[in-house]
């Protein structure tokens, strides 16, 4: 049998007692994209009738397949919730990316100067315009004003979209935060001594 047909008599043989909660241990490594796919829907579709515990380090895969998601280090529970709570609670701030067709350090020092706005970060050039990352509280939308300015200066608004982490940026956050944790107190706790 390929490795795909194996993954799959595993499953069927799990489902065989018909159990509340099924533990899936890196389901799909080994696979080929199609039956990548075919698994992924599989399991889609049993999280309607049973729980399903998805062990794995394919982050983009429990992106696609699961409802919640629980981040585990050095055996602790360090994050839990849906992916939009996790970026939430990882990174409050709003997103946008932006890409302007006029001068890169005016439209930069324009954006900065944009009311709501926290940060600006220039990322790149395509097409001879240059692209930013705009960071703004979560509560203030900076759309509008930011067309507004654009529009104003007589500059091109060739990009604007909403941009979130991925389910791998929210992880390596919130490890990277438990990893420094540990000198923090430590830290702490020989300043006190």
């Amino acid at each position: 049998l390929s490795k795909g047909y194996r993954q799959r008599v595993g499953l069927a043989q799990a489902l065989l007692g018909d159990p509340e909660v099924l533990i899936l241990d890196e389901p799909t490594i080994g696979l080929d994209p199609r039956q990548i796919a075919e698994i992924r829907a599989l399991i889609k579709s049993l999280g309607g009738q049973h729980t399903v515990i998805l062990s794995t380090h394919i982050l983009p895969e429990v992106s696609m397949v699961c409802d919640s998601v629980i981040i585990i280090n050095r055996g602790r529970i360090v994050a839990q919730g849906t992916q939009a709570e996790l970026v939430q609670q990882v990174f409050p701030a709003a997103r946008l990316e932006v890409q302007v067709a006029g001068p890169t350090e005016a439209v930069a020092g324009a954006l900065k100067g944009l009311p709501g706005v926290t940060a600006v970060e220039t990322l790149d050039t395509r097409d001879g315009a240059p692209r930013f990352l705009l960071e703004s509280p979560r509560e203030r939308d900076v759309r509008a004003e930011l067309v507004r300015l654009v529009t104003g200066r007589g500059w091109g608004l060739l990009e604007l979209h909403q941009t979130g982490l991925s389910l791998e940026e929210v992880f390596i956050r919130v490890v990277a935060g438990e990893d420094h944790a540990p000198q923090i107190e430590e830290a702490v706790v020989e300043e006190a001594q």
